[in-house]
């Protein structure tokens, strides 16, 4: 900067050539769009790490994206010409103040900033070289010894150095001459007798060898960065081929999905069009009979006018000519017909739907299930997606949009039944080696015990929507809330005759039935009811003694008469302790041969387990003796 002071007509420019940031004259200046100049190292540095708001250091100015920085060349010429001047105008002044023309003018030889090495022998003068031989430094003037006498034309000089006591060997006091690679330090000459078996070299050779593995292992660390640059682009590629195939399989599944809404959609109108169909012809019969109706009011209203007309008749024989006339027209008294809608058609077209959702819901749980089984396989068994042994291989179709609807249940029913063989085929395997019935006893035992621990969030994972079927309701059960609450009415005028409805005793099935598997569902009863709740065959009667829950070998309960708990099967009765819980758990185990009730909310919830052969489809069962008592199924949540 004082060379620029010095020179007329560029002291101006010292302010503009010089960086915001780092207060120096630019080096490598670079332009950023609001027009502002600086180092492009200081500019680097202050935009590291940033992903987003780029802004100039100095007016602030903002960018929407990292600016692409290019090379100021003209301000960097101007630069490059002022050091220049700078540079010559530096030596020039070396040259004068060096003026006795040894050549020593590196006096000092020092950093920038730094007080110069001082002269060993007068303390005072700076120092212009150092004797390696002697082990310090002098000025010009204590130097001329050794450049004038012979004696000390073998010493050693260097430039001025300030750290020579750390260059001396500690214990021996001389200069480090030799370097021990083994240890990893500088020695003297007398040190080599304490690294005699150590590789060790002079320092001039031994700097040259570890400057040529430096460069080695920089061009191994080079190549090193640039195979991690490109693992990384690696990386990345399947990155983003691992992104298009899970977006070409979600649009594939996307479209699976839609042809089965669209499937459901259709089941769901022709249900909506048996309905309405049925409203329609209720509706029609009914409009027919308004206006039958209507001609019966006109014709009344005729008859009262012309009774009313002849009640004014004064001439005696007109009058009783009327009279005897009207008096022999009569009329039909009103008669409306019975019309109602067929329970059995809204029944079964809400119980299809009811149906068609426990289907989907139990494919869906099926799948997960055969997921979860299969996932320990996968890393042992590497076969193709084709080659699955629980999916179908129909004349190798692929799977996707293209497949049409009946090539797809084709291959539900052939991949259902090839699950249903393989799964019969572990159980097998699975109970096989059992033989004895006291093992088969305590696997029994096992599994009712620990269904028993498993808490009730748990049971909800087999939970089972039931309604009740319209058909095998007893005359005065009167059925409600989408066929979910029943209850006693004596004015009822009853349902129509089915061979399966319950002829003696008020009780009703649910229209399910579970031939395999686990199912729980809930009931909910009113405190110091007489009723029953329990499963049973089909097959159990409907009419006669036999035909009451608990009384014959088909049905299994639970009966409430006020404050009195207890089982039946075959007509035989347990007590059973009390329970204050409205709320009752039924939980059926097909294949384990057993159900449970459980009282909801309760902290020893069980009431009682059945243990039994299960060897037909079993219903849920309900039944009501007084007329107050209401039972209402709980909508569980799958």
């Amino acid at each position: 900067m004082a060379a620029l002071e010095s020179e007329p007509g560029l002291s101006g420019l010292e302010e503009d050539l010089t960086c915001s940031i780092c207060l120096c004259l630019f080096s490598s200046p670079v332009t950023v769009p609001c027009g502002h100049n600086f180092c492009a190292s200081c500019l680097e540095l202050s935009w590291a790490g940033l992903s987003g708001g780029f802004s100039c250091p100095q007016c602030r100015a903002t960018f929407a994206a990292r600016p692409q920085l290019q090379k100021n060349t003209v301000l960097c010429r101007v630069v490059e010409q002022l050091q220049g001047r700078s540079g010559d105008k530096s030596e020039e002044e070396e040259e004068n103040e060096g003026g006795d023309g040894d050549g020593d003018g590196e006096a000092g030889g020092c950093w920038a900033g730094e007080p110069p090495v001082s002269c060993d022998s007068c303390q005072e003068a700076p120092a212009v070289q150092t004797c390696l031989t002697c082990t310090a430094s002098f000025c010009a003037e204590h130097l001329r010894p050794h450049r004038d006498s012979p004696a000390f034309r073998d010493h050693q000089l260097c430039p001025p150095l300030r750290d020579l006591q750390l260059r001396k060997c500690p214990q021996h006091n001389r200069l480090f001459e030799f370097f021990c690679s083994m240890h990893g330090v500088c020695i003297c000459s007398l040190c080599l007798l304490g690294h005699k078996l150590c590789p060790t070299n002079p320092l001039e050779q031994a700097k040259a060898t570890a400057q040529s593995m430096l460069k080695k292992k920089l061009v191994e660390l080079h190549n090193q960065g640039e195979r991690t640059a490109r693992a990384m682009s690696t990386v990345k590629t399947k990155q983003n081929q691992s992104a298009e195939t899970a977006s070409r399989k979600k649009e594939l599944i996307r479209n699976e999905f839609s042809e089965v809404k669209a499937v459901i959609e259709e089941r769901e109108n022709e249900i909506m069009k048996a309905i309405a169909e049925e409203e329609k012809r209720v509706w029609n019969k009914l409009d027919y009979i308004y206006s039958v109706l209507g001609n019966k009011k006109n014709e009344i209203q005729s008859l009262k006018d012309q009774i009313e007309m002849a009640l004014t008749e004064s001439d005696d024989v007109l009058f009783l000519k009327r009279a005897a006339a009207l008096q022999r027209t009569s009329t039909k008294e009103a008669f409306v017909p019975v019309v109602e809608m067929d329970q059995n058609v809204m029944h079964s077209t809400y119980q299809s739907a009811i149906t068609l959702k426990d289907k989907v819901k139990i494919s869906v749980i099926q799948s997960r299930e055969t997921k979860e089984e299969d996932k320990p396989l996968q890393p042992k068994i590497k076969t193709p997606p084709a080659a699955h042994p629980n999916k179908p291989t129909v004349g190798k179709k692929p799977h996707g949009p293209h497949q049409t609807h009946k090539e797809k249940t084709q291959a539900q029913i052939t991949s259902k039944g090839e699950t249903d063989a393989t799964k019969e085929k572990k159980k097998a395997a699975k109970v096989a080696p059992i033989t004895t019935p006291s093992a088969t006893a305590a696997a029994a035992k096992d599994l009712i015990d620990s269904f028993l621990k498993k808490p009730r969030e748990e049971l909800l994972q087999y939970a089972a929507n039931i309604t009740l079927d319209y058909n095998t309701a007893h005359s005065t059960v009167v059925l409600a809330e989408n066929y979910t609450r029943m209850s006693i009415s004596d004015t009822f005028p009853g349902h129509k005759y089915h061979p399966q409805r319950f002829t003696d005793y008020r009780q009703v099935l649910g229209f399910q039935c579970f031939k395999r598997g686990i199912h729980y569902w809930e009931v909910e009863l009113q405190q110091g009811s007489f009723c029953g709740i329990g499963v049973c065959y089909g097959s159990m009667e409907r009419q006669g003694p036999e035909s009451r829950l608990g009384r014959n070998s088909k049905s299994w309960c639970i009966e409430w008469l006020n404050s009195k708990i207890s089982s039946w099967h075959n007509d035989v009765e347990k007590c059973l302790p009390n329970t204050k819980a409205t709320k009752i758990g039924v939980l059926l185990h097909c294949e384990g041969g057993f159900v449970i009730f459980t009282a909801v909310g309760e902290k020893h919830n069980l009431i009682y387990k059945f243990k039994a052969q299960f060897t037909e489809a079993l219903y849920p069962a309900f039944w009501l003796f007084s007329s107050d008592a209401v039972l209402s199924l709980c909508h569980m949540k799958v």
